[in-house]
């Protein structure tokens, strides 16, 4: 619907597709916000999270998709935002309106519920 109502700002510069995307992960980060589900936390966890790589054989996609939609709003939205879109650190906090070390922070805890959730599941056989 938002896409429709803002249709007449697309001047035809880059690909329909692009602009489509920046419309709606506006939107969706606008609802966040309004929300107040980001909050600052502590820098301090900012080290990455490593899995033993015989791990990634045993994880299908799905499974892996709804691991990553269990996770909390901020934490998710991070993460997406750096792994799946490709933004920086530096546009993540500007776009939330956090610093950059927060981005860091809730990405490095998005990575840390990731692999916990995977081990417990690979320990207890239960990974599809």
């Amino acid at each position: 619907m938002v896409i429709f109502s803002k249709i007449n700002q697309f001047n035809f510069k880059g690909s329909f597709e692009g602009w489509i995307k920046r419309i709606t992960v506006n939107t969706v980060l606008q609802k966040y916000r309004k929300e107040t589900n980001l909050s600052v936390i502590p820098e301090h966890l900012e080290a990455d999270v490593e899995l033993e790589e015989s791990c990634y054989l045993d994880i299908s996609l799905p499974t892996l998709l709804n691991y990553i939609q269990e996770l909390p709003n901020k934490y998710r939205l991070t993460f997406n935002l750096f792994v799946l879109d490709g933004h920086s650190h530096q546009e993540i906090s500007e776009v939330l309106g956090t610093s950059t070390g927060t981005s860091k922070s809730n990405l490095a805890r998005a990575r840390l519920i990731l692999k916990e959730r995977i081990e417990s599941d690979i320990k207890q056989n239960t990974i599809s």
